[in-house]
């Protein structure tokens, strides 16, 4: 079998490499900020030159861009995949809350940088950042007025932007929380106010 470049050893070292800075942008960006972070810090963290790192990005912003474009996709997509099931509603939104929970549990970095660095995004990218954000809301509230029929489309957006907002409050939760108190909190929080509690 002739090894392509996309299968090559030299190709999986360079896209270990670029996981490898995604994953030293995403601890440094929540720790410092965007601006508070050089292309030399991302560099460092991963034991190569700042030259280097344009082998892999073409600036920092395009870092940035990398991480929120990609976690806003994950989630569209992944809610879009429970959402498109056929179960009964409450049980698409329980689905949808502990989604969402494992995610905000496995990625307060990026919740933190969503808040704090948006703005650094190029314009282009906090377009299609809000557009996966609308379409991911779009999904839970058409789930959650299924499930309450009593209950307009905008009062179930209200609804799951307040369960959001608690669920994504993890990066600012005390550390000496355990685990499995917060998870278990934020679900029997984002379930109540989703109304399936």
């Amino acid at each position: 079998m002739k090894q392509t470049e996309a299968t090559s050893p030299r190709a999986a070292a360079k896209a270990a490499r670029r996981e490898q800075l995604l994953a030293v942008a995403k601890t440094l960006f929540a720790r410092h900020g965007f601006h508070g972070v050089r292309l030399e810090d991302l560099a460092k963290g991963v034991g190569i030159s700042a030259p280097a790192v344009y082998r892999h990005f073409e600036s920092k912003e395009a870092v940035l861009e990398e991480l929120l474009v990609g976690i806003s996709q994950y989630l569209q997509t992944g809610g879009d995949a429970i959402a498109s099931q056929a179960a009964e509603a409450v049980s698409t939104l329980r689905a949808l809350v502990d989604f969402h929970i494992d995610f905000a549990m496995s990625e307060p970095d990026l919740i933190r940088i969503q808040d704090r660095d948006f703005a650094a995004l190029p314009d282009g990218s906090r377009r299609t950042v809000r557009r996966l954000q609308r379409q991911y809301v779009s999904e839970w509230a058409a789930v959650a007025a299924q499930a309450h029929p009593d209950w307009s489309l905008e009062a179930a957006t209200v609804r799951v932007h307040a369960a959001f907002g608690m669920m994504n409050s993890t990066p600012y939760l005390a550390r000496s929380s355990s685990a499995e108190v917060v998870r278990r909190e934020l679900r029997a929080a984002a379930t109540a106010a989703l109304g399936i509690g």
